[in-house]
């Protein structure tokens, strides 16, 4: 059967402000995603079967706690296909770093079956299926740059200026849910007009605890200084810095330490993956 290789595209949160803990143990946020261009790439192969594979296993998730595997059960269940998919995962985002590799590959994949199975569910319900997996899952299905509320799956899509991005990631994976329950947490910030704030006010509640916990990060953010503001993402580790051009940033990034790794990214206001999904089916060149 048919194969095509979509994108998994990373995010930023430009600022991550949590304004309030829930009772269900959530909490609700205020944040600005920044999609990147690059990311993972994944290949779906469907089957006639019924059953979902994915390969390589990613080294200490077991697969049926993969997102990618979910998100194929997930939409299987819910649509009752008798078909099934291999999934052939390149896995190029650092995991545990706060640029939502994750929920990427599974909205990514949610997409991919959608139109592969012919499951016809609108982006909007797709959305709502990813909540399930992951509370930045929808942005990465509506596939835009957005502001967000609640606990991230309130979306009001937004067009920013598209710039270049910096990002260095320390050898540490940081689990979301260490610093979201911890003790310290800035859980009470004041809510905001968010389409009011300036970059200058720009600030994520979840830094503080992350250097403390892991000191590698704050490392990182007091050698990036020199070169401009930077700003950990979601709950880390990955710390990111605004250059001015694409060579910029590939100036600063030969001279990040060796024990440290990087990638320079345009910053855009619409994922890749839906464009690269039409042209699929519609027999359009990727520049068409």
């Amino acid at each position: 059967m048919i194969s095509i290789t979509l994108s998994a595209p990373p995010k930023l949160n430009l600022f991550l402000h949590i304004t309030g803990r829930r009772d269900d143990g959530y909490h609700n946020l205020e944040t600005l995603f920044q999609l990147l261009d690059g990311g993972d790439q994944l290949t779906f192969t469907p089957n006639k079967t019924g059953t979902i594979s994915l390969s390589p296993q990613v080294e200490g998730v077991p697969e049926s706690d993969n997102l990618i595997v979910r998100a194929a059960k997930l939409l299987q269940t819910k649509s009752g296909s008798q078909l099934g998919c291999h999934i052939e995962l390149d896995k190029r985002l650092p995991m545990g770093a706060g640029l939502g590799g994750g929920s990427s590959n599974a909205a990514t994949t949610l997409l991919a079956l959608n139109a592969l199975w012919h499951c016809h569910y609108s982006l909007k319900e797709l959305a709502q299926l990813g909540v399930q997996l992951g509370a930045d899952v929808p942005v990465f299905v509506e596939g835009k740059t957005a502001y967000a509320e609640g606990i991230g799956e309130q979306l009001i899509p937004t067009e920013i200026a598209e710039c270049w991005y910096l990002v260095i990631t320390p050898p540490c994976k940081v689990p979301t849910g260490q610093i979201f329950s911890h003790p310290e947490l800035t859980r009470h910030s004041p809510p905001s007009k968010i389409r009011a704030l300036s970059e200058e006010q720009y600030r994520n509640d979840c830094q503080a605890i992350a250097e403390k916990l892991y000191p590698q990060i704050k490392e990182v953010v007091e050698w990036l200084q020199t070169y401009g503001n930077p700003m950990m993402t979601g709950t880390g580790a990955s710390v990111f810095c605004r250059c001015a051009t694409q060579a910029e940033g590939e100036r600063i990034l030969f001279n990040v330490p060796s024990q440290w790794t990087g990638f320079v990214a345009k910053g855009v206001n619409h994922s890749e993956v839906h464009k690269q999904i039409d042209n699929f089916f519609t027999g359009a060149s990727p520049s068409g």
